[in-house]
């Protein structure tokens, strides 16, 4: 029976899960919290909070010490006044220009002041400068006398050679350089003292010589030379006004900047003598000028020779250099410290982007030999005074040698084949003598090193066959190049003529595969390096 207003809520139906049935799946929740409800994950996740709140204290605690210390660094410098005084750097972070520092230099600023508006007696001029005048006579000294020279870098070598100049008689004397004098300037620097560490090196040679030569006029650029700048930094005597300069000196120790001016003066007819490497060079007798391409066992050198043939100039420029050949004992470039190349980016380690890093052992005379010897090539080409540079001429002479006998050598190895070999013509210049034995060879064999009594040879015997062909500029020929060429001695050049070129033998099986390989190596350099010739 029905009962009338009443409702019934429907009954639950309970179902039991059978083995065939699928279950439900788990939740991301549901996993969640059966993960946080796991032991191991629960002391995990203390000990990663507790390592988050430890780091974060310590650098917290770190970033406030460091606060402190740099409050307290501010703190310790005084404010500006009379005594203490504030420059600007320069744009390299150097010191600028700073003021006469002391009653000596006042007295030696005001009396050159006076000195070079004409208020100093030239009777007195002629007797400090009675040695020079006596020894070049009345008309060369004259010539001196009235002399504009620019010295670009002012460290050991610039520095002697400025004040060599300026104690012989030049008059004008213009000076480039960024650098500021340094304690470790002092073991070769020719003029700065303990007392100028800090100050531009340009400022530091003016000064200091003034109080030597007051009469000599200075202009100087507290800068980097740069290319863009040329024409003001090379420029003629009082802003373009006056004389154009007698001579640039490269005192330069950056290559790039080195090969930049350089290959400037040479294109635009400016006479400039370069200094090598004075650097791991201990033997004074040693030093000689000579033509650019005449340079040897220098890397300094090397380099310079390479880049500037990459731009077209193979000769034509005058360098003081050493033939002081490295060896067991000597010193060597200071290799950079291991825990600055792991560093990374070891470039940002020098003073200025592409310049040198390492430190250069250099021991404070040998500077002072090139600059000297550069200032006495100076003095000499100016007044004309006889002087002779024999480097340049003793390589000439042996770059004729040994093209002499590479040309008798191709001759007697087509006689050899095809009999009638007279008026032979090999497409090899005295130029390429010089370009392989210095620049790819280093000037020295390939076999055993020795820098004597050298020439060039085939390193292998041709394909075809040593032939004779007629129509290189009309003559009687072979197929040579250069590449092909190896530097040794004589005595080794004959024993591979004997039993390589002529007796079948290959090279490996004579010299060994280093050997081989070495050469393979100074080839591949010749491949790369001639594209640019």
């Amino acid at each position: 029976m029905q009962r009338s207003g009443i409702l019934r809520r429907p009954r639950k139906q309970v179902r039991f899960a059978t083995s065939s049935e699928p279950e439900a799946p788990e939740t991301m929740a549901s996993w969640i919290d059966r993960q946080f409800s796991n032991h191991n994950v629960q002391l995990a996740a203390v000990a990663l909070l507790s390592g988050a709140a430890v780091a974060g204290t310590i650098y917290g605690t770190q970033a406030i010490r460091r606060k402190e210390r740099v409050d307290e660094l501010k703190a310790s410098i005084s404010e500006l006044n009379e005594s203490d005084h504030a420059q600007m750097l320069t744009e390299f972070g150097g010191a600028a220009l700073p003021p006469n520092t002391g009653k000596e230099d006042e007295r030696a600023a005001a009396l050159a002041r006076r000195a070079q508006q004409g208020d100093y007696d030239e009777d007195l001029i002629a007797e400090q400068l009675t040695r020079t005048a006596s020894f070049l006579g009345p008309d060369r000294f004259t010539l001196l006398r009235d002399s504009f020279v620019i010295v670009v870098g002012l460290g050991g070598v610039g520095s002697h050679c400025t004040s060599a100049l300026a104690r012989s008689g030049v008059s004008r004397i213009r000076l480039i350089d960024f650098d500021q004098v340094t304690l470790s300037s002092l073991n070769r620097h020719a003029v700065a003292m303990l007392a100028d560490v800090g100050i531009p090196k340009v400022e530091c040679v003016r000064r200091r010589l003034q109080a030597v030569v007051p009469w000599v006029k200075w202009e100087y650029f507290n800068e980097v030379w740069k290319q863009d700048q040329a024409e003001k930094l090379l420029g003629s005597w009082n802003k373009g006004q006056g004389r154009k300069p007698d001579y640039v000196v490269d005192a330069i120790d950056n290559i790039h900047s080195k090969v930049a001016l350089l290959q400037y003066c040479h294109e635009n007819g400016i006479k400039v003598v370069s200094s090598m490497g004075a650097g791991c060079k201990s033997d004074p007798t040693r030093v000689q000028v000579g033509d650019i391409s005449a340079s040897v066992e220098d890397p300094l050198s090397r380099v310079t020779r390479r880049k500037l043939r990459a731009a077209g100039i193979s000769e034509g420029i005058p360098v003081v250099f050493s033939t002081e050949k490295p060896g067991p004992g000597k010193a060597e470039l200071l290799p950079l410290p291991e825990e600055e190349s792991q560093k990374g980016k070891v470039n940002e380690l020098s003073i200025l982007p592409d310049f040198r890093a390492r430190i250069l052992p250099v021991l404070g005379t040998m500077p002072a030999v090139f600059g000297y010897t550069i200032a006495n090539f100076i003095v000499c080409e100016i007044t004309g005074y006889p002087h002779e540079n024999g480097a340049g001429k003793l390589r000439e002479k042996m770059y004729e040698n040994i093209l002499s006998t590479l040309q008798g050598m191709e001759e007697r190895l087509a006689r050899r084949e095809v009999g009638d070999a007279f008026g032979l013509k090999i497409p090899v210049t005295k130029d390429d003598i010089g370009y392989l034995v210095e620049e790819v060879y280093r000037g020295k064999s390939i076999i055993s090193g020795l820098p004597t009594r050298l020439t060039l040879v085939r390193w292998k015997a041709p394909d075809g066959g040593f032939k004779i062909e007629e129509n290189w500029e009309g003559q009687k020929s072979v197929r040579l190049s250069l590449n092909e060429l190896v530097c040794m001695t004589k005595e080794e050049a004959a024993m591979h003529e004997k039993e390589i070129l002529k007796g079948g033998k290959t090279p490996e099986s004579v010299y060994g595969e280093d050997v081989a390989r070495l050469v393979e190596r100074r080839r591949e350099e010749e491949r790369h390096y001639h594209q640019y010739r």
